[in-house]
């Protein structure tokens, strides 16, 4: 059972958690389902803490006890919801997983998200040729030399594949070799 949201497919060699997403970019998809249950099950508890649990008095507002109970249990999803979707993308960026979460989790205010969010580790991708593991704005294998990404033929810049001229010197892209499997997406 898949989220409405998530449009990434998980592939599940073992059936662990530590399954990995092949569409990292969504970010939604990310967040695991312990995650978003717990989120409602905390949102829930915020609303019967302010509703049955705390005194009420007689000249008390309603409106402000919803807006209350509503605020409180939204802050609450959302810190679970940040807690699920650190927990999955520390093990995509191959970082300590314990020592993150702890960080978050611990430190007050979201500042250990926002920590977390300015240190983690690009991305990494794999070199269709040589099974490397490269950083995704490469756009040349370090071991094979393969062509990973399209780039300008005078200044090595990369560019769009869809791009006629390079944005940054106005060389005519046409008259570059283009790879064989970029041409496919080539005009």
């Amino acid at each position: 059972m898949t989220t409405p949201w998530s449009s990434g497919k998980r592939e599940s060699g073992s059936g662990d958690e530590k399954a990995e997403w092949n569409n990292a970019g969504d970010d939604l998809g990310m967040i695991p389902r312990w995650s978003i249950v717990l989120a409602v099950i905390g949102f829930g508890l915020m609303q019967y803490l302010f509703h049955y649990i705390m005194p009420h008095h007689k000249h008390e507002l309603l409106p402000m006890r919803l807006l209350m109970g509503y605020s409180w249990g939204t802050l609450v999803a959302s810190y679970v919801l940040l807690v699920g979707y650190v927990s999955r993308d520390v093990k995509l960026r191959k970082m300590p997983a314990g020592l993150w979460l702890l960080i978050v989790i611990v430190m007050p205010g979201g500042i250990g998200a926002v920590v977390y969010f300015l240190l983690r580790q690009p991305l990494l991708t794999r070199c269709p040729h040589c099974s490397t593991e490269i950083s995704s704005n490469c756009h040349f294998c370090p071991q094979c030399q393969f062509q990973v990404s399209a780039v300008c033929g005078r200044c090595y810049r990369g560019v769009q594949i869809t791009d006629i001229y390079c944005e940054l010197c106005g060389h005519d892209l046409a008259e570059d070799h283009t790879p064989a499997r970029l041409r496919a997406f080539h005009d």
